[in-house]
């Protein structure tokens, strides 16, 4: 018969005062009981394989289908097709070497930059491997903690191409995703998240990956943009999008795998998978309201391709602070962020005139920035956020700024060599023949629509 809880504590403590006194020194003076053996949670591990899905979702059909409506008909499938080949082949480069790089052992010269090939080809990983979380004690299958950080990698690439889409060839795609992934991805993932590298071992906060992802893909994609040339009758001609309706679908599926994204990235399913949710949901409403009030205040009907875009900026800026702010800091991070992409798309962005295709730099970079920065800010527990008493925000801040700064230019002087190396071997971009047709049909020889 078992016992109930307060009954069961109430025995022991009588059979333990019972004991004859040698019993009890000699149970005292006994060596500690060795820590015990780190434990897989069933529950935790079935998060993170939901967790893992979900991102998964946000790459496709989720963003395939926000970029690929905001894009003109004629190069819906191309779109489409590029972000699901980069996604492929990073998920093929992370299980070849790209885990060991980023995750992996030191390599024989220790580095706060890289790791090693240790793991390459997923040496010594089995089913019975195990990755640490952050509670001591609880860890979660390594086959599933490779593939929650195949997703990032995956989505991480296929952002980036939202600069550079109607104009990019498809092997000019493929060249470069392979040497990016390489030299800028897998040195930041390692910097900011693993143990050892650069920023890590600062104490930068990036709960899910907002510089890892944002910062690092937005920069990328606006010095991608530049390099490679502005679109056939930019900025004169109109290139409105073809399907704001599926814009629209795409939108609502990043947001429901955001949650994989933000809360996943707790590596439990614990209070702090909770706080990030809750900000996953607050952080992301207020940005989609707000920047329909910028649109308002700037003269202009509140729209849906407003809308849409304040979800994404919301869901950018908070991804840092996802388990780092109190809701009421993700509610303000959210508006803050939502105003600033609103200016840097619609004022930054004619002003320097270069040729975002859809807005991949004024969002996720611009974003991600505000996001990394403010997570410093609405960490402190003045703030509702979950830092401790003593919590120096001016440290943090320079560490988060430090942190920007170095990814601002690893992405960019990485993605300028990728970018040459591409168009040395495919020209890197299609001919004026082919973008005006579509490239739909020049790449790919199909079409998204039978019109």
């Amino acid at each position: 018969m078992k016992l109930p809880t307060g009954l069961a504590i109430a025995a022991g403590t009588t059979l333990f005062a019972a004991l004859p006194a040698w019993a009890q020194d000699a149970a005292l003076q006994a060596p500690a009981a060795a820590a015990p053996a780190a434990t897989v949670d069933k529950g935790d591990t079935a998060w993170m394989m939901i967790s893992t899905v979900l991102v998964l979702a946000m790459i496709l059909p989720g963003l395939a289908l926000f970029y690929g409506g905001l894009a003109r008909a004629k190069n819906m499938l191309s779109v489409m097709t590029q972000i699901g080949a980069v996604a492929c082949l990073a998920m093929l480069i992370w299980v070849i070497y790209g885990y060991s790089l980023a995750f992996g052992p030191e390599s024989a010269l220790p580095s706060k930059f890289i790791a090693g090939f240790g793991k390459a080809f997923l040496a010594g990983v089995t089913p019975a491997s195990q990755a640490a979380t952050f509670t001591a004690g609880v860890e979660i299958p390594e086959y599933v903690f490779i593939c929650f950080q195949m997703t990032f990698a995956a989505i991480t690439i296929a952002l980036v191409l939202g600069s550079v889409v109607e104009r990019i060839k498809f092997s000019a795609v493929m060249l470069f995703a392979l040497v990016w992934l390489t030299i800028v991805y897998l040195p930041i993932a390692h910097m900011v998240w693993a143990a050892g590298g650069w920023f890590f071992d600062m104490g930068a906060l990036d709960f899910a990956g907002g510089t890892v992802v944002h910062i690092n893909a937005g920069v990328s994609a606006l010095v991608l943009a530049i390099l490679l040339g502005k679109r056939i009758g930019y900025p004169t001609e109109r290139m409105a999008p073809h399907s704001l309706t599926l814009t629209m679908v795409g939108t609502g599926l990043l947001w429901v795998g955001w949650f994989g994204f933000n809360a996943g990235s707790a590596l439990e399913a614990n209070g702090s998978a909770a706080l990030a949710m809750i900000n996953t949901f607050v952080a992301t409403a207020s940005a989609g309201l707000f920047w329909m009030l910028a649109e308002r205040f700037s003269g202009h009907k509140g729209s849906a391709l407003g809308f849409c875009s304040g979800i994404i900026a919301g869901l950018v800026a908070v991804t840092p602070a996802a388990g780092n702010s109190g809701p009421f800091g993700a509610i303000v991070l959210g508006a803050v962020a939502s105003i600033v992409c609103y200016f840097a798309v619609t004022f930054l962005k004619p002003k320097l005139g270069y040729d975002d295709s859809l807005d991949a730099f004024g969002i996720h970079g611009v974003g991600g920035m505000v996001g990394a920065i403010g997570t410093a800010i609405v960490y402190a527990p003045s703030l509702g956020g979950p830092g401790a008493a003593d919590y120096d925000m001016g440290a943090k801040l320079g560490v988060q700024l430090l942190a920007v700064v170095v990814t601002i230019a690893w992405a960019a002087i990485g993605t300028t060599i990728a970018f040459f190396i591409a168009k040395a071997v495919t020209g890197g971009r299609v001919s004026p023949e082919v973008e005006i047709e579509g490239l739909d049909l020049g790449e790919h020889g199909e079409r998204a629509y039978n019109y």
